[in-house]
């Protein structure tokens, strides 16, 4: 049986959409993080991001959060993800812009259901990978 090299043509390709598709779980975690868990509460384990803020705002809010979410279904749709996948993340986006629009209720429901972070954790386990393999 011969050795295999990294030289190997198809090794070359398969390692190149391995680390492309790192780098694409790493920065739509980023943005998960950004959205839904960036700030903590001081003395508790509340966290909230700039979904929870940006849904004070009625209507653009609400429609702000939706539209990153959709980005981040997208790229799972690009990177091959099923359609039942698809939309169960699409399902996690309508819920959290419906409930979220409820006017102080869905403050406080933004603050707990994090559907960005749903999301990518959807496709992390579509690949086999936990959060801690997207670090450095």
């Amino acid at each position: 049986m011969p050795a295999r090299t990294w030289n190997d043509a198809g090794n070359d390709r398969d390692f190149a959409d391995a680390v492309e598709r790192l780098r694409r779980l790493r920065r739509l975690s980023g943005i998960a993080r950004l959205m839904d868990t960036a700030i903590r509460i001081p003395g508790t384990g509340i966290r909230f991001g700039a979904d929870s803020v940006m849904g004070l705002v009625p209507v653009i809010g609400d429609a702000s959060g939706a539209l990153i979410g959709l980005y981040i279904v997208n790229e799972a749709r690009r990177m091959g993800l099923p359609s039942e996948k698809l939309a169960q993340m699409v399902g996690n986006i309508a819920v959290d812009s419906l409930v979220g629009s409820v006017p102080l209720f869905g403050d406080v429901f933004d603050v707990y259901f994090k559907s960005h972070r749903r999301n990518v954790d959807i496709i992390l386990q579509h690949f086999g990978l936990g959060p801690d393999d997207l670090r450095r």
